[in-house]
């Protein structure tokens, strides 16, 4: 993987720069594709329509036995496998120094790409399609034409390997280790029991190389998702139907808001595991590798204040502030605003922040008194010194 490596070292030679932040439309991935349908290693058409009459493209590169799917943005706020997957298609165009493993991919694989399942999502910036439908908690009702056309691909194709490409929140932590859940990963299960079979088994191996290669880009950074059965899920679903699914969430990682560091990471992680299908490395790998990888949890605040003295009814007591940055699309739908949200308060000293300050030799001064799931309003003083200003959950003033 060597090579893998210095490729990441060398990733502005096929980063797709028109796309430079989340909010990215429909109308700009359909011009990238206009780009590369005179490209004769790629075939480009379009499988359907969105509900709001968006079309919806597939792309199949390669010309190998191994059927791999790859989807992204059923849930139209989560943008960053999108990117990554531009990066992907820019990378398997191009011929150079890296053919050793375009040509190892396109020997054994055929893959087929869907960059944008939910263009009404995109479009505003939101989870849920336009009829306000979960696409991903449709499999059985079928009652979107997004959740339609999904499981109907599946069935045409018959993948041997899908990738099922997600972002998280950023909540999220790798285990107990102090760090985000920067990338994270998993196998779904296809039964309440959590069964193993060699379909689920495959994908269990191949996550495991995904997570060795990761490591030496986010070290600790990489997280196990939760894998209770949900039997709406395309995911849970695709593995029972005998297509070894790869569950990739993109999280958080520190002053990276666009997932712009993150994407590199995203694609690596995508490329290890064509390699590895590629290769079929990934047959020599155990089981216990991929459970060892630390499991999920919601450990994480956007900012984390520390043994602040508060007071209430004349009582003096000490807390921690967990506080969330909850964001909202602005109207240009190109664009957040964030809002700081009191999430817990009282010991978190089991639990971790973006960013971090140790308020015990500061004063604190509530607007508001601060109250779980509302928005703070306090200041952070060192004296005469103005540290942090929150107005109604509006951080308008920051001095570390």
């Amino acid at each position: 993987m060597d090579l893998l490596n210095n490729l990441i070292e060398n990733y502005q030679s096929f980063e797709e720069i028109q796309i430079k932040d989340r909010f990215f439309k429909h109308s700009l991935v359909s011009d990238l594709l206009d780009s590369i349908r005179n490209k004769k290693v790629f075939r480009v058409e379009e499988a359907g329509l969105s509900t709001m009459g968006r079309s919806i493209n597939l792309i199949k590169w390669g010309n190998g036995p191994c059927r791999v799917f790859l989807w992204s943005q059923m849930h139209g706020d989560e943008a960053t496998a999108t990117m990554a997957l531009a990066d992907l298609i820019n990378f398997l165009s191009q011929n150079g120094i890296y053919n050793e493993i375009r040509d190892s991919i396109d020997k054994n694989c055929t893959l087929y790409i869907l960059p944008m399942l939910n263009p009404d999502g995109a479009e505003l910036f939101t989870r849920r399609n336009a009829m306000e439908i979960d696409i991903n908690r449709d499999f059985h009702r079928q009652q979107s034409p997004e959740g339609q056309l999904l499981r109907k691909l599946r069935d045409k194709i018959h993948p041997h390997f899908g990738f099922n490409l997600h972002d998280q929140s950023t909540s999220w932590s790798a285990g107990k280790s102090g760090n985000p859940a920067t990338i994270s990963l998993l196998a779904p299960a296809y039964d309440e029991e959590l069964s193993i079979n060699p379909v689920r088994q495959k994908a269990m191996q191949v996550i495991a190389i995904m997570n060795k290669e990761l490591q030496k880009s986010i070290p600790g950074c990489v997280g196990r998702f939760d894998d209770e059965h949900e039997p709406r899920a395309f995911g849970d679903n695709f593995q029972a139907a005998g297509t070894s699914t790869i569950l990739i969430e993109a999280g958080g990682f520190h002053n990276d808001p666009e997932k712009q560091y993150i994407r590199k990471v995203y694609f690596k992680a995508i490329i290890t595991g064509l390699i590895s299908i590629a290769d079929e490395s990934y047959l020599h790998v155990k089981n216990e590798e991929y459970f060892s990888i630390p499991e999920n949890k919601k450990l994480h605040f956007h900012l984390l204040l520390r043994n602040c003295k508060l007071q209430r009814n004349g009582i003096p007591y000490l807390a921690d502030v967990g506080l969330i940055a909850e964001e909202k699309i602005n109207e240009d739908l190109q664009s957040v605003s964030y809002t700081y949200v009191v999430n817990e308060l009282g010991d978190l000293s089991q639990y971790y922040g973006y960013e971090e300050i140790n308020c015990e030799s500061f004063n604190i001064t509530e607007i508001r008194g601060l109250k779980i799931d509302e928005p703070a309003d306090i200041i952070i003083q060192d004296g005469l010194n103005i540290l942090l200003t929150i107005e109604n959950g509006r951080l308008t003033n920051i001095n570390e």
